[in-house]
């Protein structure tokens, strides 16, 4: 604590947020780590020992490599740093291998990697206007700012207990929005670019990212009253963002394209057989469509309206695998997610066309386009969460509004995700973490808010 007082006198209150975070990642390295962590260190084996012709076919583990090109770069990259700490994780037969090596060399690869997330809150921070100043230094919105990012409960958790790279991706995202921010709009369209062919999860953003970039970036003026001014056109900027997008994924799938693999690489990106939801379910339409289907089934058999030897037997849990029969109502596809993710993200892709609120319109847009994508989508994540929550932490800041919508939404993913850690040594890690985190969500925005609050609580919540 005096260290930090020292640190928040002299200006460097940032760097003291950010080493702080890092001290307790390192804390977190001997918790429990979930079957992700033999995942990424099968990727490790396949990307190193492996020619690239293989990298998409390779399946003596179950954990397939399943993300998009640049990510088994990474891990071909990051392989060739980790056989200086244990050649046999690089094995591909030596399945579930995790000596005391391959674990601190892939918790720190994980921790080495939140550099680019830290380094574009920074980026982020410095877009927040200074409107709302405090007296004192965690008073101000850019304190709290960086506080609600890099020590977000859910990805600490995710990445540092669970185990996965998210950071590192989030990182990218959140410094391609600052680039928007900062109408670098090539910039941010080519970070996002490559995002995409990190993780193609990102694909729940992109309609926001496109809408964005042809209504502000590609028409160069509006008319008076905020419409867009049709003849203001510019072809070379869509052009030019054509371009970056082709060589992005050129750079990608270019490869693959020559071996003539591409059809293999997108069976792996898009595997639709392995079901509507995943093996913990995410808390959206389609566990509550589930859940209605299980109570009509028991009802029915109960009742005898149904004949017990023509219930499916696939649970509806059983995402890694198969796809699960509905026993009452109809069954679902993919297709029929893709309608109705689409046709929930119409109004926020509509607003943001015809009602232009720069930037932070193009937030707005993005965080509900990752919730659409999260309440309708194909398989869903439960992890899949964070990709609202993170964003809608710069909105959080600016307006109470969205202050409220904020707690409400960051504490109610984050319980979602408790499942994910269910042993019992990390129980109370988890739930000392998520009531630290809360409790400093709620009081830091309420003190950020004072009078703004007072109005929500007697009136309700103020839509902006």
């Amino acid at each position: 604590m005096a260290a930090f007082t020292i640190a928040a006198g002299t200006g460097n209150w940032f760097s003291a947020l950010a080493l702080g975070v890092t001290l307790l990642k390192c804390l977190l390295i001997p918790t429990y780590h979930s079957t992700d962590f033999e995942v990424h260190r099968n990727w490790l084996a396949i990307t190193h020992s492996l020619p690239i012709s293989q990298w998409y076919y390779e399946a003596t583990s179950e954990w397939t490599l399943d993300y998009p090109p640049f990510f088994a770069w990474f891990e071909y990259i990051l392989s060739h740093v980790a056989k200086y700490f244990d050649q046999e994780m690089l094995n591909v037969r030596n399945l579930n291998y995790s000596s005391s090596r391959t674990l601190l060399f892939q918790r720190f690869s994980v921790i080495f990697m939140d550099v680019l997330f830290v380094y574009a809150v920074h980026e982020c921070c410095k877009c927040i206007d200074g409107k709302k100043v405090g007296k004192e230094l965690t008073e101000k919105p850019k304190f709290i700012l960086s506080v609600l990012l890099l020590w977000n409960f859910g990805l600490l958790i995710v990445d540092h207990i669970h185990f996965q790279y998210n950071g590192f991706l989030f990182g990218l995202m959140l410094l391609s929005i600052a680039r928007l921010f900062q109408k670098r709009h090539m910039e941010g369209a080519f970070l996002f670019a490559v995002l995409l062919h990190f993780k193609h999860i990102y694909l729940y953003v992109a309609p926001a990212y496109g809408v964005y970039l042809l209504r502000s970036y590609c028409f160069t003026a509006n008319k008076p009253d905020g419409s867009i001014r049709w003849n203001s056109f510019s072809f070379v900027r869509v052009i030019s963002l054509g371009l970056v997008v082709f060589l992005v994924s050129a750079l990608s799938l270019g490869p693959f394209l020559a071996l003539n693999q591409l059809p293999q690489v997108f069976s792996r990106l898009f595997p639709f057989k392995r079901g509507l939801c995943h093996a913990y379910w995410a808390p959206n339409f389609w566990a509550l469509y589930n859940a209605l289907d299980k109570v009509l089934s028991v009802i029915g058999l109960k009742l005898k309206f149904l004949d017990p030897n023509n219930i499916p037997k696939a649970s509806m849990t059983s995402g890694l695998v198969q796809q699960f029969q509905h026993t009452v109502l109809p069954s679902v596809t993919p297709l029929a997610t893709l309608i109705c993710t689409l046709i929930a993200i119409l109004p926020s892709i509509f607003c943001l066309w015809f009602k232009p609120q720069g930037p932070r319109g193009f937030l707005r847009c993005l965080t509900l386009c990752a919730l659409s994508s999260f309440m309708f989508g194909w398989h869903v994540h439960e992890k899949a969460i964070l990709l609202a929550i993170l964003p809608m932490s710069l909105l959080s800041v600016q307006k109470a509004g969205d202050a409220s919508i904020f707690l409400i939404l960051t504490t109610t993913g984050h319980y979602s995700l408790f499942p994910l850690l269910f042993t019992a040594p990390e129980l109370p890690i988890k739930i000392l973490l998520m009531l630290l985190f809360t409790i400093y969500s709620i009081s830091s925005l309420k003190t950020l808010f004072r009078q703004s609050f007072t109005v929500i609580a007697q009136a309700g919540v103020q839509w902006h």
